[in-house]
């Protein structure tokens, strides 16, 4: 063997480098000892036709799926347009706005959907008010039941509302609390502090006490941190909050259902549901109408919630200086 070829050659031990592998670094052919080659993942060595077949594949499942969510949306567009819908999904012959036109009355719609927003609204607003509260000693505080009550909390969050239902229903009846508007937006906000809670605790940790601590130095108490520093700069994940509790109370069936007799009060989360008529009767072209106006109120809020999440957390100079 030559003294160039002798020189090119690995030295005693070191591992052999597979053909066609990139040289170790260093720059010299030889490699080092304990170097190895990296690992290829399972899709780069695939073959050009099993990355297109596998692209296509996953391609497909995504289709699929797209089309299990874009189907009952056409179906709902199509459906409040024409006058003889059913359950298939077609374009109606003759379009026309005659569903829209006898759901859009006091007694149907109107009504139902102001219970809606003063129940949904009135407990969101009671919620996120309630778990700021909450949250700020949780994250400024070290308190000695401070991981137990958050891990209770978080276990709250899964808890089923019917588990607590039946419970709830005898203090009402108790209390007489049946079919009180203000009661049950009560309960509804305290089914979301939970969640809420969790939520806030979470962006508030978020905020630099530092800013804080300048307050208490100037002499403003900690309810005047909260109110004037940490507030202002939590709005966005405030309206977050807002939001998410809003939905969730805004398309509750159950606790209104079983809290509220009469239908004066009812919600549209629960009148909704009379058109489903007797022997599985269902008048299609009205429910796919008002099912659109429902949506109206929560879609409007998540549009305006948007905007004013746009600076999210911007702190910009505040600890500068």
């Amino acid at each position: 063997m030559s003294e160039t070829a002798q020189s090119k050659a690995a030295p005693p031990g070191a591992p052999e480098r597979p053909a066609g592998a990139a040289p170790p670094p260093g720059g010299s052919g030889a490699a080092p000892a304990g170097y190895r080659p990296a690992e290829r993942s399972p899709l780069a060595v695939l073959t050009a036709p099993g990355r297109i077949a596998a692209r296509a594949a996953a391609n497909a499942v995504l289709i699929v799926i797209a089309l299990a969510f874009l189907v009952p949306l056409l179906w709902l567009l199509f459906a409040s347009v024409d006058p003889a819908a059913g359950m298939s999904v077609r374009f109606p012959e003759a379009p026309s706005l005659e569903n829209f036109a006898a759901v859009l009355t006091t007694d149907i719609t109107f009504r139902p959907l102001w219970n809606g927003l003063l129940l949904s609204g009135g407990s969101s607003l009671i919620a996120v008010a309630v778990a700021t509260l909450a949250a700020y000693p949780l994250s400024r505080y070290n308190l000695r039941f401070k991981r137990p009550f958050l891990y209770t909390v978080l276990f709250t969050t899964g808890l089923p509302l019917t588990a607590i239902m039946v419970p709830v229903y005898g203090v009402f009846v108790q209390a007489d609390l049946i079919d009180n508007q203000f009661a049950t937006m009560l309960f509804m906000a305290a089914t979301s502090l939970p969640f809420a809670i969790w939520l806030i605790k979470n962006f508030m940790d978020g905020v630099p006490i530092s800013l804080e601590e300048a307050a208490w130095v100037d002499g403003a108490s900690s309810w005047d941190a909260l109110r004037l520093l940490v507030v202002p700069l939590m709005l966005p994940g405030m309206a977050v909050v807002a939001v998410f509790t809003f939905v969730q109370s805004w398309g509750n069936f159950f606790v209104p259902f079983i809290l509220l007799l009469t239908p004066e009060y009812m919600p549209a989360s629960v009148t909704i549901y009379t058109f489903f008529g007797q022997h599985g009767a269902v008048i299609y072209g009205q429910l796919a109408a008002f099912s659109l106006v429902y949506t109206v109120p929560a879609a409007a809020l998540w549009l305006i919630a948007s905007r004013a999440m746009g600076g999210a957390f911007a702190f910009g100079g505040a600890l500068k200086g």
